[in-house]
């Protein structure tokens, strides 16, 4: 049925009239699934509406720049989160490429998270102080990340800095991102407590309605101590929204400024992609399922970042 999904949808967009010829186009498709999707819908809309050749590339933010630096190649590169990533400045500021535009127009979210239910009963958990004033009220557990991943140093000196464990939590750290997400499918299943960090867009949060906790004002300075393991001056502070951007090269947006154009346009809500995530992970379905499900039911978002020609290319899918 997917299958026959993406056909029909391919077959639907075609124009009677033949596609003027953009040429070749090498675009990212980096190792999780929100860049996956939105490589796919920017691939679909170029290849249906612009007549490009696009050929997804397989990457992760560290090589498709260190493949930009050192080939020129690929020309686009999407869901760039910049934050940390040094080699995005240095290409900026050398002029090889250009930033187009926020292809998460919240940005990257991460934050500690409860169940929007538990909220909706104790309003007060939704601060850091009744976080700590009702630990019963949370199951007395805190879940943290597994190791290797950064947010698990971040999360331990929050822990720390707040003196959860004083207040009778333990400081559960979960041995893969597959186990975070399921106790909290587990807790929405059973109406019951959760209290831990998350991060969107994820299919997680796209399902399940969670409330961030509110962990005060942004402080960059304790932020980048909390995490360095090394560093003993913890504190507290929230997470920041973490910039994700289209980049492309400089000598691409020179020769293709309509390609250029569109996909700095080409820019979802978090809730967007949540909910695409969401059906992508009840369906079991492939990045590029899961891109054809955005473009035949969002038409009215998707149609704001063509042009007129292909716009006109695509009238089919508009409604």
């Amino acid at each position: 049925m997917k299958k026959a999904l993406l056909a029909s949808a391919v077959a639907f967009a075609a124009p009677t009239m033949a596609l003027a010829d953009c040429g070749e186009v090498s675009i990212t498709e980096m190792n999780w699934d929100s860049s996956a999707v939105v490589t796919y819908v920017s691939k679909f809309l170029m290849e249906q509406g612009y007549g490009c050749t696009v050929t997804t590339v397989p990457s992760a933010t560290v090589t498709s720049l260190a493949s930009v630096s050192e080939t020129g190649k690929p020309d686009i590169v999407t869901e760039l989160w910049i934050n940390g990533t040094p080699a995005y400045g240095e290409l900026s500021e050398a002029g090889r490429i250009v930033t187009l535009g926020d292809v998460l127009s919240d940005g990257g979210v991460e934050g500690w998270w409860v169940p929007t239910y538990l909220v909706e009963e104790h309003p007060e958990l939704a601060t850091l102080e009744g976080v700590k004033a009702n630990p019963e009220l949370l199951d007395n557990r805190f879940h943290n990340c597994p190791d290797g991943w950064g947010c698990k140093n971040t999360n331990t000196a929050l822990t720390q800095a707040a003196g959860l464990a004083d207040d009778g939590y333990e400081i559960f750290q979960h041995g893969s991102g597959e186990t975070m997400a399921a106790s909290i499918a587990a807790a929405f299943e059973n109406q019951e407590p959760w209290l831990g960090y998350y991060w969107a867009p994820t299919s997680v949060l796209g399902k399940y309605d969670m409330t961030m906790v509110d962990l005060g004002e942004y402080n960059e300075e304790i932020h980048t101590c909390n995490s360095n393991p090394e560093c003993e001056e913890v504190g507290l502070s929230s997470y920041p929204v973490g910039p994700v951007k289209t980049v492309v090269t400089t000598t691409f947006q020179d020769e293709n400024p309509e390609i250029a154009e569109m996909m700095s346009k080409v820019s979802f809500t978090n809730n967007q992609m949540g909910e695409v995530l969401a059906w992508k992970e009840e369906n079991n379905a492939s990045a590029e399922e899961a891109a054809v499900y955005f473009i035949t039911n969002n038409s009215d978002v998707w149609s704001q970042w063509l042009n007129e020609e292909a716009a006109t290319n695509l009238a089919g899918l508009i409604q």
